[in-house]
């Protein structure tokens, strides 16, 4: 194998020998192969980043599995449902369920001036995870939900701020509508928040749980549903069959991809022209890398001849190329990655590729850094260019000693001293 190494390191002349197109084409080849590794990173990168933010900010909002009556009204209010707490225990002790809260939510409308706007008052408790709402906070704080009594508080989006001419402070005037008559409250407006999610933002106010009771004529017992969290979204199916088994035949359940079937079909179709992306840059990394290893045995057919009449056999000089060949593609996938990693830095840290927020539901492009994707992107490129390179290595064995070395000249021979 030490012949071989050596042989290999050699076969490369200087660019002051001048020796042909295998110096340029294996920095073409280089060069593909790191294009390739570039953009699969980036492309599956970006894929994850946007699953992730999109399922970050509608769960944020809520929750992956949502537990409610199946009987529903109308007017965006829950039939109520009873507080099980050997339920909710149960549900806790799901594998994969990381928080379990409740929530209700109520239909009424916005009048400040001359502006009506419909809205959703999405009650929530003080055990309820709102993480996510105050990292999107623009102004001010979310509703204080830790007193006795029910707050007036709410957390409107920017958006609502900006139609109906609101500021954190201002007095907000709702109606809603209970057994044909109309309810009106007075809530402070604590807080802004932005999403970017259109369809949030233009409608979700965040207040107390209990006023949503009072506005329905609940108990204090009686809540919309149950909101469940989970740990890992690629098991959300899985989890929700065993939420689904620890449930009684009164309740039903639905996750967040079925709650926003628009958003994930959107992201489904994202999948599919990444798995395009992923076989086209394979396809160009495996052609780049064999068209280098063919010029490479084309312009060293003399001194294959010449090593097979020294005794070389067909095998140890197919690892010569093969050897070359590999050191080619691990540089390749050496900068192709850390090309990736540097540019999903930049991206992360200061967000220079901005987006359209109304189209894509984010101000930006989202990029997702996992070590795995790195480590699957390169050993896959590597394969599939290995498994290439079998049929230009093949050729070698066709190559005959007698008729290459006829009439060769000394310095035809390619390896340098």
């Amino acid at each position: 194998m030490l012949f071989e190494r050596y042989i290999a390191r050699r076969f490369m002349p200087r660019k002051a020998e001048g020796g042909g197109f295998s110096g340029p084409l294996a920095a073409i080849a280089v060069a593909g192969i790191a294009l390739g590794v570039l953009v699969m990173v980036m492309a599956v990168s970006i894929l994850r980043g946007f699953q992730g933010e999109i399922a970050g900010k509608v769960a944020g909002f809520g929750s992956h599995i949502t537990v409610t009556n199946f009987s529903t009204s109308a007017d965006y209010q829950e039939a109520p449902l009873e507080v099980d707490s050997a339920l909710a225990a149960r549900l806790r002790a799901v594998p994969g369920v990381r928080h379990v809260q409740y929530y209700a939510t109520k239909g009424g409308m916005v009048k400040t001036g001359e502006q009506i706007h419909g809205i959703v008052l999405r009650g929530v408790s003080a055990g309820s995870d709102t993480a996510f709402l105050a990292s999107c906070l623009t102004a001010g704080r979310l509703p204080h939900l830790a007193d006795s009594t029910a707050s007036n508080e709410v957390a409107i989006s920017a958006t609502l701020a900006s139609k109906l001419r609101l500021a954190v402070g201002d007095k907000m005037r709702t109606y809603f509508w209970q057994e044909r008559a109309p309810r009106a409250r007075a809530f402070t407006v604590s807080g802004i928040y932005s999403t970017d999610l259109t369809e949030m933002d233009d409608l979700i106010v965040v207040g107390d749980l209990r006023q949503v009771q009072r506005l329905s004529d609940w108990t204090p017992g009686q809540v919309g549903g149950y909101e469940l969290l989970v740990a890992d979204l690629a098991g959300l199916d899985a989890t929700a069959a065993a939420v689904l088994a620890e449930l009684p035949y009164d309740l039903t359940l639905r996750t967040v991809v079925q709650e926003h079937p628009a958003l994930f079909s959107w992201l489904d179709l994202l999948n599919a022209n990444i798995t395009l992306i992923l076989t086209i840059m394979c396809i160009v990394s495996a052609i780049a890398i064999v068209s280098a290893l063919l010029i490479m045995i084309f312009e060293k057919g003399a001194t294959i001849g010449i090593l097979k009449t020294l005794g070389a056999s067909n095998a140890s000089v197919r690892r010569i190329f093969l050897l070359k060949a590999v050191r080619l593609i691990l540089w390749g996938i050496g900068i192709g990655l850390a090309l990736a990693l540097a540019l999903s830095w930049v991206q992360r840290r200061w967000q220079p590729v901005r987006l359209d927020p109304e189209s894509y539901s984010m101000s930006h492009v989202p990029v997702e850094m996992d070590w795995r994707v790195y480590a699957l992107v390169a050993v896959g490129t590597l394969a599939v260019c290995l498994a290439a390179l079998l049929l230009p290595a093949s050729y070698i064995s066709r190559i005959s000693p007698a008729e290459t070395v006829k009439g060769m000249r000394s310095e035809e021979l390619g390896i340098r001293n």
